[in-house]
């Protein structure tokens, strides 16, 4: 008997290596590619539209963008424009979508360019190659157009460039990168004029993310420090571990980092930090999930998260769910609340997977969100993208939840109220 694997929604002829979904329009934009070498491996950028049929997700190609040598490895979303790493560059693209009748054209000889015929899913062919999608031309189909707006070089190694995330702010006035170099630069959006850098790390950048004000940059680094800025001055360096006296320093290194808003409670902020171990043993040590005060930066709950080396995190629009890959290609959703895991497929791509992305709370996604509570979609260097959906949970369970929610609040009101009164005491004394 075979693995158990989660459902296969696409594949792709290049390695995927990110993967966004647009809550306006609900396309599902996944990007990769061979790189600059002469595999014959392609570079390019697709663009899906996500269906629910009979209670079974499903996707269309609408589009093909190739990107000549350049594999996009990061990729945020602001409104219609596309930022994307690629090489020492960040990219920036826009993409509008309209229905049109599909106009009967020649093919390009050397068929390079952006493709924009609608192939729908098919059954999978004895090869793999090219996805096994089935090339079918809708007389309707719905038309997309991508246009490269501006690019800024946004790493300077001098070998080997690569930018390793790109974030928009939310109010989709700055841009900011994270390369190899360990810089973090800043840029004014749309402008895209430079407002500031600064060295960050001593080593190249795992990840970026900034706060909904925009007061507060965190970056990761493989140095094993997570910083947290404002503007380009350090605010607070974080440790994770300070009352974890079994963990030695450079035991673990930081590896991702995400703000995320609370659902019910509307003033409240918290930062989801992972942990991995800096070395690998034969028999490795478990990796981290931390969930953080997002405007104190205090540590309020770190539980283990498994012993597989997690490759990549994501957080749900309502702050409700935490999705992990890992380098084994294991994919996981975690209550993001009390970070105990939902959903867990073990090896489910079988290779390491490189991004994962929650269906946005948008009217669009509501429609092919089913009868799910939550639904992921996860890419992998396997070129596959799987899409991964937890059921609504019984009655029971939600209950369960919410026990779960109140003794933990109690926990946190008990702990507070002894410190409370260990200080009287102290003061007392003195």
């Amino acid at each position: 008997m075979g693995k158990r694997r989660a459902p296969e929604l696409y594949r792709a002829p290049f390695p995927l290596y990110t993967v966004r979904i647009e809550p306006r329009t609900g396309l599902i934009i996944t990007a990769g590619g061979g790189g600059a070498s002469k595999t014959g491996i392609k570079n390019g950028m697709h663009f899906l539209s996500l269906d629910l049929v009979g209670g079974v997700h499903s996707a269309t190609l609408l589009h093909t963008h190739e990107t000549d040598t350049r594999a996009t490895m990061c990729m945020c979303l602001g409104g219609d424009v596309i930022a994307a790493g690629q090489d020492a560059n960040c990219t920036l693209m826009r993409f509008s979508q309209h229905t049109a009748k599909q106009e009967k054209k020649p093919a390009a000889k050397d068929g390079a360019g952006d493709k924009g015929a609608a192939r729908k899913r098919g059954r999978r062919g004895q090869n793999g190659e090219g996805g096994g999608d089935v090339a079918q031309m809708k007389e309707d189909s719905p038309q997309l157009v991508v246009e490269d707006v501006g690019a800024v070089q946004a790493d300077l190694s001098p070998q080997d460039p690569c930018v390793k995330c790109v974030r928009f702010s939310g109010d989709l006035k700055l841009l900011l990168s994270g390369g190899a170099d360990g810089y973090v630069r800043v840029w004014e959006f749309p402008s895209l004029k430079e407002k500031f850098s600064f060295r960050a790390h001593r080593d190249e950048l795992e990840d970026i993310d900034i706060s909904p004000d925009s007061k507060h940059i965190v970056t990761v680094g493989r140095d094993f420090e997570c910083s947290v800025w404002s503007g380009d001055q350090l605010a607070v360096g974080l440790c994770w571990h300070e009352n974890m006296p079994q963990i030695t320093e450079k035991m673990y290194r930081y590896k991702s980092c995400r703000f995320a808003r609370v659902e019910d409670q509307k003033d409240a902020l918290r930062l989801y930090t992972v942990q991995i171990p800096h070395k690998r043993d034969r028999k490795p040590p478990p990796c981290y999930i931390t969930k953080w005060d997002g405007w104190a930066f205090l540590p309020l709950l770190t539980k283990p998260c498994g012993n597989e080396v997690i490759s990549c995190l994501s957080v749900s629009d309502s702050g409700t769910f935490l999705g992990l890959g890992t380098v084994t290609g294991s994919v996981a959703i975690y209550i993001a609340f009390s970070l105990q895991k939902l959903y867990y497929i073990q090896e489910s791509h079988g290779i390491v997977v490189t991004d994962v992305t929650f269906l946005p709370d948008s009217p669009k996604s509501a429609a092919v969100k089913g009868n799910n509570e939550v639904v992921m979609l996860s890419v992998a260097v396997d070129s596959r993208c799987q899409v991964h959906a937890v059921s609504n949970r019984t009655a029971d369970l939600v209950t369960l939840v919410q026990v779960e929610r109140h003794l933990l609040h109690r926990a946190v009101v008990h702990r507070q109220a002894t410190q409370n009164r260990f200080q009287n005491r102290r003061k007392n004394r003195l």
